[in-house]
């Protein structure tokens, strides 16, 4: 029976890993072993990563919306205002609300008339302050 060389398969194998962790530093992008070890963690790293992401976009939508809402005087509270923005059914959400309070501040001031146009709301919010 002949001999079967299967070196070409093995190495096609290892790299198409190596393409993954070229940018690696060290041992990391040389050795077969490690480089499998690195890929894994890299892809579990930005798996994770993902949505952590998610997470911290919110909060900072979050900050800025109430930092903006407090400082003219909009609003004293931010869970007050989303809840009367859910409550209207004026559906925006946080990443649009953030950029209306950073780049157009009279939208937010549109949104507030909006919102205290039902007028028994209106006696509520002035009781409030």
């Amino acid at each position: 029976m002949t001999r079967v060389k299967r070196g070409y398969i093995a190495r096609r194998r290892r790299k198409k890993i190596r393409l993954f962790v070229s940018s690696f530093r060290g041992a990391h992008s040389r050795l077969t072993r490690t480089i499998a070890q690195q890929k894994i963690r890299a892809l579990a790293s930005a798996h994770r990563d993902r949505d952590r992401q998610k997470r911290d976009f919110r909060r900072l939508w979050i900050t800025r919306i109430n930092a903006v809402i407090r400082e003219k005087g909009i609003y004293y509270n931010y869970s007050k205002f989303i809840h009367d923005l859910y409550k209207r059914k004026l559906l925006l959400n946080r990443k649009i609300l953030a950029q209306i309070a950073i780049l157009n501040r009279n939208c937010i001031y549109m949104i507030f008339n909006e919102i205290i146009k039902k007028e028994d709301w209106k006696e509520e919010y002035l009781e409030t302050i």
